[in-house]
């Protein structure tokens, strides 16, 4: 192994400029995949309909370049560095002076601070390659959710079969822990979601939030689901209280439940174990 990785402070560094640079590619994510989504579903609609496909410029993850949504200038790369370029700019676009948006400096350096206490927690690991997908997995999701309540399936998905393939060798826990976790995740959720709709006729979550659910119990076990829930409907209900009550939310107006269910997983990713401990132990 190279001395870079057995020094935990340099490990530790590498891993904070790692996800400062990674930070900024998911704010592409989380601004173009719901949008690429979109595209694709009125593709599908057209189709159905039996209308000619709707012409479109090519667009994804790579193309077309970032550019400045008020002038349309195109980011050159100095203007693309992480958090710097931010500084450098005051937050502004350095052609037309228009404000950008806070979120992508505050993506950036959330994914580099949790990437770089990885590194700290799992050290030159194969349980720490694993944990920085986990971890950039969940700010992705978040975010979208919170600007468009989609957990996309792009992500989700393969993060639970990632998640499956990491505990073959109980990275995290014992494979069979990996696939009760999945499955009770997503049953848990999809239960709910029934016994909701029955009750009141309504919807209370979507689809994304079992998926999500069954990705955290792939990679983190069973063991961890009960402190998943827990903390994620306390958050989430305090959340919701504090919107309807503080902001005039309407009580109609549905609330994203996936950015508490990928906090909770970070959450129980570094914590989980001790926390439950911890809970057992006062007993």
């Amino acid at each position: 192994m190279p001395d870079l990785f057995r020094d935990p402070f340099a490990l530790s560094a590498l891993c904070v400029l790692l996800g400062l640079f990674v930070g900024s590619f998911l704010n592409v994510v989380i601004h173009r995949l719901p949008r690429m989504m979109e595209r694709e579903w009125e593709a599908q609609a057209a189709e159905l309909r039996g209308e000619p496909t709707p012409a479109a410029s090519r667009y994804n993850l790579a193309v077309p370049r970032s550019s400045c949504p008020h002038c349309g200038h195109r980011i050159g790369a100095f203007e693309n560095i992480p958090l710097i370029s931010y500084v450098v700019l005051r937050g502004r676009c350095g052609h037309c002076s228009a404000p950008i948006g806070r979120r992508y400096p505050v993506v950036e350096l959330l994914t580099g601070l949790i990437s770089g206490y990885a590194a700290v927690h799992f050290g030159a690991s194969l349980a720490l390659a694993g944990a920085l997908v986990f971890v950039w997995a969940m700010i992705a999701l978040a975010f979208i959710d919170a600007d468009t309540q989609l957990l996309p399936d792009q992500i989700t998905l393969p993060l639970l079969w990632l998640g499956l393939l990491m505990n073959l060798g109980a990275t995290y826990v014992p494979l069979a822990d990996a696939v009760i976790g999945a499955m009770a995740g997503y049953l848990s959720l999809w239960s709910v979601f029934w016994l909701f709709k029955l009750v009141t006729g309504k919807e209370g979550m979507g689809y994304g939030d079992f998926k999500l659910l069954a990705a955290i119990g792939a990679w983190l076990g069973w063991q961890m689901l009960p402190l998943v829930i827990l903390f994620s409907s306390l958050v989430g209900a305090v959340t919701g209280i504090a919107l309807i009550v503080l902001a005039r939310h309407g009580r109609n107006v549905p609330i994203p439940f996936g950015p508490y269910l990928a906090a909770a997983g970070v959450l129980a990713l570094f914590w989980g174990e001790g926390i439950t401990q911890a809970y057992l132990g006062g007993f």
